[in-house]
């Protein structure tokens, strides 16, 4: 008996503190739709207690590629966006789901290919140039094919060298998938692939692939986080997802960037601000 009146007491006081302060019953929580490198290079997994652990803010990830993490984003689905395409992020925000972007850390792609490397690229320094022999020696090639701003930044890379891809060409291979799936896929066709190095450095299935083209200028990669419009959305959760923003983009948060390593490789570098 005493227990049930202790817990009618305990529920009476919660409900009561509740209607006092409405805030002590809210789920102090975010979601954010991220691009899948930072979830799946262990990024998240790095930095997010610590963040966490300050705020008491938890915050839920949903990570897809940059196109389908924007979408989420225009459906209201999301508190906040961090992602890695920055024309597609500035049409965000033209289109009225933000109002601020935050450059927030960058890092580089990288394409990575079979050891043997049938298309003769290994060494070189133009992206474009090693597009052109790929095609040209029609090896392997797969795209991940999901509209991520890795997809997009590979589609640029073989615009700007003239070559027309598309699925119907019996050597280029869309996955549909994230990062780390459509690297298994390279691995086990030892094919050609573009990559963050983030992931790559991440990645342990890596067969016979190895980095045979890097340091193109055009191969930087630059992250952004956006708060989606609340003008827009009222659910969502403007204070939570700016604190997240707010810390990100402090020297904690960029800290916290800076100091996640594998095997003493930095992955991402912060530029907050710069």
């Amino acid at each position: 008996m005493k227990l049930i009146f202790s817990s009618f007491i305990a529920l009476l006081l919660f409900g009561l503190s509740s209607l006092i302060n409405p805030s002590f019953a809210q789920d102090k929580s975010i979601l954010v739709s991220s691009t899948t490198s930072t979830e799946q290079s262990g990024l998240f997994g790095s930095i997010l207690p610590i963040f966490q652990k300050q705020s008491g803010i938890q915050v839920k990830i949903v990570a897809v590629g940059t196109g389908q993490a924007l979408d989420i984003g225009r459906r209201g689905d999301a508190d906040v966006v961090f992602v890695h395409d920055k024309p597609a992020e500035i049409k965000f925000i033209d289109e009225g789901f933000s109002t601020k972007r935050y450059e927030v850390m960058y890092n580089d792609f990288i394409l990575i290919g079979p050891k043997s490397d049938p298309a003769k690229i290994a060494g070189g320094k133009d992206i474009k140039v090693a597009f052109q022999k790929i095609a040209e020696a029609k090896a392997p090639f797969v795209s991940r094919g999901d509209k991520s701003g890795t997809h997009a930044a590979e589609l640029r890379y073989w615009k700007d060298a003239g070559i027309a891809v598309n699925s119907n060409l019996n050597w280029y291979k869309e996955t549909g998938s994230g990062m780390g799936p459509a690297l298994n896929t390279a691995s086990a066709m030892n094919g050609y692939i573009l990559a963050d190095r983030g992931t790559w450095l991440s990645f342990k299935n890596r067969g016979d692939l190895d980095i045979l083209i890097e340091g193109d200028p055009s191969l930087f990669n630059q992250y952004g986080v956006m708060l989606v419009n609340p003008m827009k959305y009222p659910q969502v959760k403007k204070a939570e997802g700016q604190a997240f923003i707010d810390w990100l983009i402090s020297k904690p948060g960029q800290d916290a960037i800076a100091a996640y390593k594998i095997g003493g490789q930095q992955l991402f570098f912060p530029n907050a601000g710069r």
